[in-house]
């Protein structure tokens, strides 16, 4: 799987409703909003305890805001590479489609970056990448689910992210809001 394709499925994903952890008060709100990643995407880490990421992610944005079909998507993503990120570094990703399992992967990151215009090592120090994908037209209705897993070469976490988009039928678009459109 392309990691373009990756990180787009990834970065298309509106957060996954948090409904079920409402019944625990704010707890679950500061919990909720510790996992969000900042800027105006859908994505959330995995976990709170990110001190150990290769990684620190420190924004994120997709415009739309959500992703719309047959519309390109442009991310950009603002992050600090705390160590080098050597060859043999890789990504583990799953993305369901409701409760259907799509795909399990575990791809090279390094072979990967080609598609982001980078490559192995990632040297330390702040970075700023911006990324333009066009979303298919024919995209099924219904909610995506992608979890992305990644290591480094010696199994270190770089980072794990996690998200859901809903992409309604062609024909509910006449019930949204005319702004959303």
């Amino acid at each position: 799987m392309r990691f373009s394709t990756t990180v787009a499925c990834l970065a298309a994903c509106l957060a996954a409703p948090t409904t079920a952890l409402a019944i625990w008060g704010e707890s679950a709100s500061a919990l909720t909003a510790n996992l969000k990643v900042p800027g105006e995407n859908p994505i959330e880490f995995c976990s709170a305890d990110r001190d150990d990421n290769l990684i620190e992610i420190q924004k994120v944005d997709l415009a739309p805001n959500p992703p719309k079909a047959g519309n390109p998507l442009l991310i950009t993503a603002t992050g600090n590479v705390k160590k080098p990120i050597q060859k043999g570094a890789y990504v583990k990703v799953v993305v369901k489609y409701g409760l259907i399992q799509l795909l399990s992967t575990t791809a090279d990151l390094c072979e990967q970056l080609d598609n982001v215009d980078l490559n192995c090592p990632l040297d330390e120090g702040q970075m700023t990448i911006t990324k333009s994908v066009d979303l298919p037209t024919a995209i099924p209705p219904g909610t995506y689910t992608v979890f992305a897993d990644v290591y480094s070469d010696e199994d270190e976490p770089i980072t794990c992210l996690k998200a859901s988009v809903n992409f309604p039928r062609p024909g509910l678009a006449s019930f949204q809001n005319p702004e959303e459109l």
